[in-house]
């Protein structure tokens, strides 16, 4: 195979061949892991791998191939593939591309942390404490259908770290990776609420064991849970963008800000149709891009989702959600129409339509403004 090198460092080397992405330990350190084989924390582990296990959808055969014979031996046959020692490698795979890997360095005062990540949200993406899609049983797992998309990191510090400080580390690193989620408003598949993660992640976290004193701890309040988090979250965002065109300036459109409460890009049209006359709906169909990622369209789009979030986590009465939703929704008609000064009109046309489910309402809003932005 032909190696190319992403990253040189003292303790390590970082180095990617097609499906492959490989983390070479110089010295000796510990590691705390998600892997099936050499998982949890150890001291003789030299190699980091991440690798594409399969594509996304639909890849039956390499589902088989990596479940019939065990994820043990199927840790055993990667690193077969690529002429590493199993007994020295964690492993982590993905349906994500190898070549759309982050890589972030962030330092302060002779301490580096490196973050590499691999990160597909488009299929996979959860919130911790919504229903599972799995349940182990004294007989073995149960499986509910399944899901794509897995955020890998691996996570590198230059400076030895107590085995309690590695344990905190990973707090920090999967805040900093849930932070970057929460910045591109990645929306749960499987509910309402905004992602966290998604439900494959895996990573694995390397510090030396030896030369330093160990830090002794990872907090946010100290300068390494700073590195470690900054690093996680810039990586992440980087790694969603290259897997899946998702960046900060596209999260502006009405779809992905309220898609969660039911609005779909594939069923848009057909929805709105009968708040719409004809030639304004073909109007709107070619225009569709301009029209629902317009910035103050995007905005009120946000600050409506928020105000329904508030509603269902309790944070407002239910004895206000009509009228809270209606005011928000007759902003999203008011900037569409680029009349914000009908505001108050507005906002009584739409409130017949305010109810439990805001996606009526965020269609007669999404109508009631481009029908009036036009109108004679």
């Amino acid at each position: 195979m032909t190696w190319e090198v992403l990253l040189q460092r003292e303790l390590f080397t970082l180095r990617r061949s097609g499906r492959f992405l490989v983390a070479d330990l110089r010295d000796s350190h510990r590691i705390l892991s998600t892997s099936v084989r050499q998982g949890g924390q150890v001291d003789h582990v030299r190699h980091l791998l991440n690798h594409q296990s399969c594509e996304g959808a639909a890849h039956h055969e390499r589902h088989r191939a990596i479940t019939e014979h065990g994820q043990e031996a199927y840790h055993d046959r990667v690193c077969l593939e690529i002429g590493l020692p199993a007994a020295q490698t964690v492993l982590m795979g993905t349906a994500a591309n190898m070549n759309y890997a982050a890589v972030a360095t962030e330092s302060d005062e002779g301490v580096e942390v490196t973050a590499v990540i691999t990160a597909g949200v488009e299929g996979n993406a959860t919130c911790a404490g919504e229903p599972a899609s799995w349940r182990e049983t004294d007989a073995g797992t149960e499986k509910v259908p399944a899901y794509t998309g897995t955020i890998n990191v691996m996570l590198l510090v230059n400076r030895p770290m107590t085995p309690g400080t590695l344990a905190r580390a990973v707090v920090t690193m999967t805040e900093g990776k849930t932070a970057a989620l929460q910045r591109l408003a990645v929306p749960s598949k499987r509910h309402v609420d905004l992602a966290t993660g998604t439900g494959t992640d895996q990573y694995c976290v390397a510090a030396p064991l030896g030369g330093r004193p160990p830090m002794t701890s990872a907090s946010p309040h100290m300068k390494l849970g700073e590195l470690i988090g900054l690093a996680t979250r810039t990586a992440t965002v980087e790694a969603i963008r290259w897997q899946n065109g998702l960046e900060a300036s596209y999260t502006r459109g009405v779809v992905h800000a309220l898609g969660r409460f039911g609005l779909s890009e594939a069923t848009l049209f057909e929805e709105i149709a009968p708040f719409l006359e004809a030639a304004q709906l073909e109007l709107l169909r070619r225009n569709a891009k301009a029209a629902l990622y317009e910035p103050m369209v995007g905005a009120a789009a946000h600050a409506l989702a928020a105000v329904c979030d508030r509603l269902r986590y309790g944070t407002l009465p239910v004895s206000v959600g009509a009228d809270a939703m209606t005011q928000h929704a007759a902003m999203l008609a008011a900037n569409l129409a680029a009349q914000p000064h009908r505001w108050s009109e507005f906002r009584g046309r739409l409130r017949a339509h305010a109810g439990g489910d805001p996606k009526p309402l965020i269609l007669a809003a999404l109508a009631l403004g481009w029908a009036e932005k036009w109108a004679d």
